[in-house]
């Protein structure tokens, strides 16, 4: 009996009539580990893990060349041409300005001349604008330094002009609401 151990019965949930998970005692508990490992097939598995993980890099990194390559070459198509569409439409307005300067070397109607000169700046204006131009309204408005360049400061004429922009040198410009260029003002203080 001493030769022969046997596991004890272990209930399951404390009860005496259910299943034993010990009851197979022929069956070493180690079964499986002591099987031979085969090093050439796990060598093989690896090389074979390396060589997927070295191909997808190298693929990776020559579709990652390309995209930069291409991103590179589209920049400077966009640079090349930006201003196309912008010069398109003003050649119109040139060609009125041409227009306009051949009617005032040959009249002498000073209302004609001034006419067809405000057609051509109004052709311009409204050409720009469509463009996204707009005109920065700086007059009467509070002094703001991310909006205006203050060119000098004069007394203001008033008790509520001080504090606030005065006079417009130079109009500020916003292209699609962002400023492409600062109004330079006179502040009154």
């Amino acid at each position: 009996m001493a030769a022969e151990k046997k596991e004890q019965e272990v209930p399951v949930n404390g009860d005496e009539n259910s299943m034993n998970i010990n009851a197979d005692e022929s069956i070493s508990g180690s079964t499986g580990l002591n099987e031979p490992v085969n090093e050439e097939d796990a060598a093989e598995k690896l090389q074979s893990a390396l060589d997927e993980a070295n191909d997808k890099y190298l693929r990776l990194a020559a579709e990652f060349d390309n995209f930069r390559r291409r991103n590179a070459k589209e920049r400077i198509e966009l640079i090349q041409t930006a201003g196309r569409d912008v010069i398109s439409s003003l050649l119109d307005v040139l060609d009125d300005c041409d227009r306009a300067q051949k009617q005032v070397e040959s009249s002498g109607d000073a209302a004609a001349i001034r006419e067809g000169v405000l057609l051509v700046f109004n052709k311009l204006r409204s050409s720009l604008q469509a463009r996204g131009l707009k005109v920065m309204a700086t007059t009467g408005e509070d002094f703001n330094p991310d909006l205006h360049e203050a060119i000098t400061e004069i007394p203001a004429p008033s008790e509520e002009l001080k504090g606030k922009v005065v006079d417009e040198v130079v109009k500020g410009y916003y292209l699609n609401d962002k400023i492409i260029r600062h109004a330079k003002v006179v502040v009154g203080k």
